[in-house]
């Protein structure tokens, strides 16, 4: 399995509008210039992350994005299922139920459905304040004098 660009960016965008969050509304500008990311591509990430109640849109003057809920109620898991489509390491498990022939007598897939099951579980157990918070954590070992 391999996170898209899209999926990438659309993380390192939430978790800039958490690390701003104390500053109102952020313009996309911004977040594109702090985070090395093209504007235009982070616009096309924009109406999936609104469209979903992820982002809160502010218009006109001293508009732009803000998350629509405090960075601990967002999981890593939840964004990257929105923005990826799903987190299935093979295609059969993509739809529920099974749709595969096979499904029935497959040996392998024990192996795919734990392989799931481990990464749902990994990305549903960090939050955007973890990611926060361990950033916090590294800054203050990361000091020179």
């Amino acid at each position: 399995m391999k996170i898209s660009t899209k999926g990438r960016y659309a993380l390192r965008m939430l978790i800039d509008l958490a690390q701003n969050a104390d500053n109102g509304f952020v313009a996309l500008k911004d977040i594109a210039e702090r985070q090395g990311v093209s504007k235009k591509y982070l616009e096309q990430i924009v109406p999936l992350l609104s469209g979903s109640g992820i982002l809160i849109t502010g218009r006109g003057y001293q508009g732009g994005y803000k998350l629509a809920k405090a960075p601990k109620e967002y999981t890593v898991g939840e964004i990257l299922r929105l923005t990826e489509g799903g987190l299935a390491p093979v295609s059969c498990l993509e739809q529920t139920p099974n749709q595969c022939d096979r499904s029935n007598s497959c040996v392998t897939l024990p192996i795919w459905k734990g392989l799931h099951k481990v990464i749902n579980e990994y990305l549903d157990g960090i939050t955007l304040q973890d990611i926060l918070e361990n950033q916090k954590e590294l800054d203050a070992h990361n000091y020179e004098i």
